[in-house]
């Protein structure tokens, strides 16, 4: 029986095995395989060649990074713009979760099917469409403007998109604005499993709905905030490409320029693939350290982490 039971236990893991077999394969394939591309980095890249073919230069295309004068102060400034707008979103993490608790929170559960598909439709709109809409709400001949101006608040219009004042907090609120709802539903499927009996004990004791939702949900969120939060610090760094590249212009190019463009503009828009490899790498080794010793911190403070 013993040995019946073993074989039935390696059956199902096997099966098991088997259903996430398609996601190893597929992550192979698009996160490790192309990190052979890296050996670029260490050469100088010439279009049409292979990398056996090509001289190497060692570690030179690191060293010219904070080598030369313009590209270290150029590589400072957008390390800076990228940490600035990685702050931001650390800051403005907890937004999900308590947007999550005011849909719970709603008495009419069809007045909380139309807000929830209303803030999760933007996740599935691309960001041109994103640039399209904002364009149409505040560019100087657009709705906001044109409404203050009817209104008397404001004399002329002020072109936002053309500016580079704040361009950071704007470009995380857009994002805010379009993941907010689709980053909800993690801690709505977790509100969902908190023992009602918990509710029910605190109602008996007198507590008011903002007592409960203190004292019980957000307690209850917090591990799976946590968990989120530590897993984000493997993507610190990777504040994204496609946003910053269809809002950039000549106003804002120094300040929305993050590293995700910069090594775009570096290897696509200039040429110089190697060293754009060579920027990508380095960012991509820093943002596992930060999420090991993010990862390392949580288990000490809290006793939990994600590995």
């Amino acid at each position: 029986m013993a040995v019946k039971r073993i074989d039935q236990k390696r059956r199902e893991s096997y099966k098991l095995f088997l259903f996430i077999l398609p996601c190893l394969i597929f992550i192979f394939i698009f996160s490790y395989l192309p990190l052979r591309g890296w050996i670029y980095a260490f050469t100088n890249y010439k279009p049409g060649y292979q990398w056996k073919d090509m001289d190497w230069v060692g570690f030179s295309n690191f060293t010219k990074l904070f080598g030369n004068a313009v590209m270290r102060q150029t590589m400072f400034q957008v390390i800076g713009n990228t940490l600035y707008y990685a702050i931001l979103g650390v800051i403005l993490s907890p937004v999900p979760m308590f947007f999550a608790i005011f849909l719970n929170e709603m008495s009419s559960s069809k007045c909380r099917k139309i807000v929830q598909t209303l803030t999760t439709l933007p996740h599935f709109i691309s960001w041109v469409i994103m640039y399209s809409l904002v364009f149409f709400m505040l560019s100087p001949n657009g709705f906001v403007n044109t409404l203050l101006m009817n209104l008397g608040l404001i004399s002329e219009p002020t072109d936002v998109l053309a500016s580079g004042d704040h361009v950071m907090l704007t470009q995380r609120l857009y994002q805010l604005w379009k993941e907010t709802g689709w980053n909800a539903i993690v801690y709505l499927a977790a509100i969902a499993g908190i023992d009602q009996e918990q509710y029910e004990a605190a109602m008996i004791d007198g507590a008011n709905r903002f007592q409960k939702i203190w004292y019980i949900t957000v307690p209850s969120l917090s591990s799976t905030y946590f968990v989120l939060l530590v897993m984000s610090f493997g993507n610190f760094l990777n504040t994204g490409f496609d946003q910053f590249y269809v809002f950039q212009n000549a106003f804002n190019k120094e300040q929305i320029q993050v590293l995700d463009l910069y090594v775009y503009n570096l290897g696509i828009g200039s040429g110089q693939t190697s060293m754009a490899t060579a920027v990508g790498m380095a960012k991509s080794i820093i943002a596992l350290v930060l999420f090991t010793l993010a990862n390392l911190l949580s288990k000490k403070v809290r006793g939990t982490s994600v590995f």
